[in-house]
């Protein structure tokens, strides 16, 4: 197998290891470098050790790497996010001839990803931003791949891009979804359901062991029970996995010895800002935001412990309630991702897919799930008001599940325990069912202090109020 361009990669970390040694299993010869050249002899070991190292060519640096390659060339940066990424762009476009593409394949900035694709280019070099989720083990072995874009850069690295991709049903999980800042766009609200995703079942998690007293290892089971059905998922696969594991050291529960709180790399808070930015509700994303944030505040939680007391009472819920909780925070959080999605597309003239982006993340990613191919068919059909969760679909597994819903945030709140998410998750879809809500009364605040104006019933505009004589 073979390609037009000439393969490299500069960054040997934990994830471009793992994407090189995935290029290398495929067939195509490719150059690596890493800024510190000892990892490189390390890496050339390795992909021998696999017997992936007849076309792998390693080089001390990025310049001696590049110097190597025959153009025209596709050199894939796996470094960290920002000045790093800029750093890199910087040595790297004075070395390369016009033709030659920069894939940019880290968890950038989609904003900082528009403004390189126009100084890139503007040099007569090409510009691929892409996401890429699965974590390690899906780069090694077939990640779901966002790529932003020209539609001539897609179709050059194309053959490549495709063959390291997860496949679903022999159909590779990578596409072309849209130009410059698209495809880490896209990668971003992944990321951001993603968040959502792991609070649900964290809270979910919390209430049977602190609500209901249940150990580690018997919710896990349930977990495991669960992966078989509307819940399907890569997250709920592995939270199963998780809770009935056993610490070696202790012989506790696993999860009994680490300490709760949850770190961030921050493309949640960028989904949550962009959401803000954009107009649009994120309430579920915007919950999981907040609570890896609290979590932080390890001393502050506990001292709250001791001013308040210890709040979390017995509940009383079934797992078929936490199952369909569960079932409805995941609908309602994909749907608030793919909102913000749509409302990018629109702004900055992207036509994204989202069919075809629900289609890309049903394997190789973390947000995987049974659930992406009845929204990718949603999303081909005609949406009632353009809403995803007024698809039929989704309507009839939300009449159903909603009251478990119902019943198992009113169960935390009366005995205490915390349910960002879930509290969330009915709050937005309580509100979508108000055809009049309570804006008239912020609308009238801000006519009485500011003189804002508001629109009358009747559709007449710049109205005020009679506060104002």
């Amino acid at each position: 197998m073979t390609t037009t361009a000439t393969l490299g990669l500069y960054g040997l970390g934990t994830m471009g290891s793992a994407l090189a040694l995935n290029i290398l299993d495929k067939g195509f010869a490719l150059h690596v470098s890493n800024r510190s050249a000892e990892a490189v002899p390390d890496f050339v070991e390795e992909a021998r050790g696999e017997g992936l190292a007849a076309d792998l060519h390693g080089a001390e640096s990025l310049e001696a790497m590049v110097k190597a390659m025959d153009a025209p060339r596709a050199i894939i940066l796996m470094v960290p996010s920002g000045k790093p990424v800029d750093a890199t762009i910087d040595t790297l476009m004075p070395l390369l001839d016009k033709g030659d593409t920069i894939i940019d394949a880290g968890n950038s900035d989609f904003r900082e990803t528009r403004a390189r694709t126009k100084t890139v280019e503007d040099a007569g070099l090409t510009y691929i931003g892409m996401g890429v989720s699965g974590g390690e083990e899906g780069a090694r072995h077939g990640p779901s791949i966002m790529v932003g874009g020209t539609p001539e850069a897609w179709d050059a690295v194309r053959p490549v891009i495709e063959a390291i991709s997860a496949k679903f049903e022999g159909a590779p999980c990578a596409d072309h979804l849209g130009p410059d800042g698209a495809g880490h766009f896209v990668k971003t609200v992944h990321n951001g359901i993603e968040y959502a995703d792991m609070q649900l079942i964290a809270e979910v998690y919390g209430l049977m062991r602190y609500g209901r007293g249940d150990a580690p290892a018997a919710i896990g089971k349930v977990f495991e029970g669960w992966n078989d059905g509307p819940l399907d998922s890569y997250l709920v696969e592995i939270t199963g996995k998780v809770l009935q594991a056993t610490d070696r050291e202790t012989g506790k529960s696993a999860v009994d010895v680490i300490l709760d709180a949850a770190g961030q790399k921050g493309t949640g808070r960028w989904t949550a800002i962009e959401a803000i930015r954009m107009g649009k509700s994120a309430s579920i994303i915007e919950a999981a935001v907040g609570g890896r944030a609290l979590s932080s505040e390890v001393a502050v939680r506990a001292a709250g412990e001791d001013i308040f007391g210890a709040a979390r009472g017995p509940i009383e819920v079934s797992d078929d309630d936490l199952h369909d909780a569960l079932l409805v925070g995941r609908i309602l959080s994909y749907a608030q991702g793919f909102r913000i999605l749509e409302a990018a597309s629109e702004e900055f003239d992207w036509s994204i897919d989202m069919a075809r982006t629900a289609e890309v993340w049903r394997a190789g990613c973390i947000i995987r799930s049974v659930l992406l191919d009845d929204i990718a068919t949603a999303f081909r059909s005609d949406l009632p008001h353009g809403q995803l969760v007024f698809a039929p679909a989704m309507v009839t597994r939300l009449q159903e599940a909603l009251p478990a819903l119902r019943r198992v945030v009113c169960a935390a709140a009366t005995q205490g325990h915390a349910a960002p998410a879930l509290s969330s998750a009915l709050s937005f879809v309580d509100t979508l069912r108000h055809a009049r809500g309570t804006a008239d009364v912020i609308q009238a605040q801000r006519d009485f202090f500011g003189r804002h104006g508001f629109v009358r019933l009747d559709g007449r505009e710049d109205q005020h109020g009679p506060w104002w004589g």
